[in-house]
């Protein structure tokens, strides 16, 4: 996947989970021309303990979004 189709795609992850927003993906090449992003970082609950946040994002060849799932 080049940057700029890179970039495109964590603006979108960005808007719909801002918990994410500014963190860098690792990215991990899929059978079938798709891509795993995994976004990592730690939210804050309404205790204010820090809880670890995981999106995954998965997007085919064109950039496009196929899946966002995440986990708490």
């Amino acid at each position: 996947m080049d940057e700029r189709l890179l970039n495109q795609v964590c603006q979108q992850v960005y808007r719909k989970c801002p918990e994410v927003d500014g963190v860098r993906p690792s990215v991990k090449a899929q059978p079938g021309d798709t891509t795993l992003l995994v976004f990592k970082s730690r939210a804050s609950t309404a205790s204010g303990a820090a809880m670890p946040r995981t999106v995954r994002v998965t997007v085919n060849a064109a950039g496009k979004i196929t899946k966002i799932s995440s986990s708490r």
